[in-house]
């Protein structure tokens, strides 16, 4: 006779219980009962303040802290597999500890406290870095460090090995490609008005179909978290392709009013 032991559910764990990383909170957020076995970790805007145990996810490879209440980063320095950590919309101001995350290629800082570029000396050892943001325009997310005027160029200077800067591309194919694209769109938008005024084209059709776009859904955990970034990068550029349109409007409202002729009551 084969006795049949019950399987316990996992502890559900509540947004208010998440101050503080717990083996709890990281086995009810991704159901594994290993916590060497995490490979994916999203624990954004939870309130968390102390990473707890998170140091022992040692084969974590990418990691979501956004919109949390970090300031002390220490517990991250024992994940040397880490390819991608967001911890935008914190409270951090030394990210020391990340220099031993060799496997790093994508950082996100982006609306916290550096306040300076030697905060980011500690990342210079890190060879696989190819993104750093430490400003998104997108959400108004920045540090300190951002407001200085040579920022940018120290940044690159810094880290010859980068790719992308504050979500634009600063080398390779990719920037010459982007600056393509601009120049076409330019003139496209210029072919668009006439004598200051824009032109209709009402047979003007989309290049691709309303669904071209839509993202197939996958079982693979790895397909699955790359659709998930994907989609996150559709809507900043509709964010922005939003923002873009609103201040052309106004733009084009200003302008129109300054041209209107002055009346003078008689």
């Amino acid at each position: 006779m084969h006795l049949m032991l019950p399987v316990l559910p996992l502890p559900i764990v509540s947004d208010a219980d998440c101050e503080k990383v717990t083996a709890v909170l990281l086995k009810s957020r991704t159901g594994e009962f290993d916590l060497e076995s995490i490979l994916f970790l999203k624990l954004r805007s939870l309130g968390v303040h102390d990473l707890g145990c998170l140091g022992e996810c040692v084969n974590l490879e990418k990691l979501d802290l956004s919109g949390n209440n970090i300031t002390n980063l220490a517990p991250l320095a024992s994940l040397r597999l880490l390819s991608i950590l967001n911890l935008s919309a914190n409270r951090i101001s030394s990210i020391e500890p990340l220099r031993s995350c060799e496997s790093l290629q994508n950082l996100n800082v982006a609306g916290n406290i550096i306040s300076s570029i030697e905060n980011l000396h500690c990342l210079g050892s890190l060879r696989k870095l190819e993104n750093i943001r430490l400003k998104d325009n997108t959400y108004n997310y920045t540090n300190p460090v951002c407001r200085n005027v040579s920022y940018r160029a120290v940044v690159l200077e810094m880290f010859p090995n980068i790719k992308v800067l504050d979500g634009e591309r600063v080398v390779g194919r990719g920037s010459d490609l982007y600056q393509l694209c601009k120049d076409i769109d330019d003139t496209i938008k210029a072919g668009l008005y006439k004598n200051g005024q824009l032109i209709e084209h009402p047979d003007c059709k989309p290049w691709v179909e309303d669904s071209y776009w839509e993202i197939k859904r996958s079982n693979n955990a790895i397909i699955e978290e790359a659709y998930k970034q994907f989609n996150d990068v559709l809507h900043e550029c509709r964010l922005l392709n939003n923002r873009a349109t609103h201040v052309i409007s106004q733009t084009e409202r200003s302008m129109s009013l300054k041209k209107q002729p002055k009346q003078y009551a008689i």
